[in-house]
């Protein structure tokens, strides 16, 4: 990636003339790259793909909202309020990975990179091997957030007051992390040393894997709705607040007792972040519709697209970080190529 030159300000560099613009025309609730083609997961029914010369595929997934989706770059599991989970490839072909007995939303997924996938449905959390051999697990309240470990088959399961760490292969009782409130989005850092999880409040809470030892990250003004490590996973990127904060968890100790960088900030709360795969590089959307890409060395910036109607909705790289994919509420989107 060449886009940052070694010799520059900080100043901010327009790039907006290299965007791509596409017009998804609904609205968007995240990206994902399949191979080359970038794939705009909307909030109903559809998945548009796009190609590099900007050709639009529409492909129906589910028959009504479309509430989570995960991929691994090779497909994408996506659940809905049909109560189906289904897995769309590079291809466009559409399988139905299983049906809810009881016609549950599903509303998390998550993915593991030997090909094992999880899903929840109100209480219950379910996985399935590579084998095709479904496991389920009841947690004490709605499901809240999946994550699969880095290393090992072992799945965090966030809910009400905490965690459940479960290894769906093993007979062994689930463990479990406790902190108080309402536990959402879940994340493992990329070493499998440190747990973090996005609160209902504006708030993180995370755990040393080791000791159990609390983490709190707080000062947000607005709910975390967006995380993403770091390239080597030094860092924890996430928004709700005017600028990115950027948790550091390069020591054996995280961030416990450090303050976070803060970088690119805007009259506008980040909405959405994205670190690049390889890079020290990260891309950050806006309330008002800015998209920055920041170098995290020194705070460099550049611009991607200037202000717009709607908030940034979705964004992400593709696996060699030479695609930059990005979408706003209002389905206005586009790629940019470095």
């Amino acid at each position: 990636m060449t886009a940052f030159d070694p010799g520059e300000s900080a100043s901010i560099i327009s790039v907006t003339d290299k965007v791509r613009a596409v017009k998804i025309g609904a609205p968007v609730t995240s990206v994902h790259f399949l191979g080359p083609r970038a794939a705009f997961v909307g909030a109903e029914e559809n998945v548009s793909l796009v190609s590099g010369e900007g050709e639009i595929s529409r492909v129906t997934v589910h028959a009504g909202g479309i509430l989570c989706a995960a991929s691994d770059g090779a497909r994408i599991v996506m659940g809905g309020d049909d109560g189906k989970l289904v897995a769309l490839d590079a291809g466009g072909e559409v399988t139905l990975l299983a049906s809810d007995t009881k016609r549950r939303w599903i509303d998390n997924v998550a993915l593991h990179p030997d090909g094992a996938v999880a899903w929840s449905a109100g209480k219950t959390a379910f996985a399935r091997n590579g084998k095709a051999d479904d496991k389920s697990f009841d947690v004490p309240s709605t499901v809240g957030g999946l994550a699969f470990a880095p290393k090992g088959l072992r799945l965090a399961v966030a809910h009400y007051n905490g965690v459940t760490l479960w290894f769906p292969n093993m007979v062994a009782t689930a463990e479990v992390l406790e902190w108080a409130g309402s536990h959402l989005a879940v994340t493992f850092s990329p070493d499998n040393k440190f747990l973090v999880t996005a609160m209902h409040e504006p708030a993180l809470h995370g755990w040393r894997l080791a000791d159990h030892r609390h983490m709190r990250m707080t000062g947000y003004p607005g709910r975390v709705r967006s995380m993403s490590w770091s390239a080597g996973g030094k860092a924890l990127a996430t928004s709700g607040a005017d600028s990115v904060i950027m948790w550091p968890f390069a020591g054996k100790d995280g961030p416990m007792g450090k303050e976070p960088a803060m970088l690119a900030p805007l009259q506008a709360r980040v909405t959405a972040v994205a670190c690049h795969p390889r890079q020290d590089i990260l891309a950050a959307g806006y309330g008002d519709g800015t998209i920055l890409m920041v170098r995290l060395t020194d705070g460099a910036e550049i611009l991607v697209r200037r202000n717009g109607t709607a908030p940034v909705a979705a964004l992400a790289w593709d696996s060699k970080g030479s695609q930059l994919a990005f979408a706003a509420e209002d389905g206005e989107a586009g790629l940019l190529e470095l």
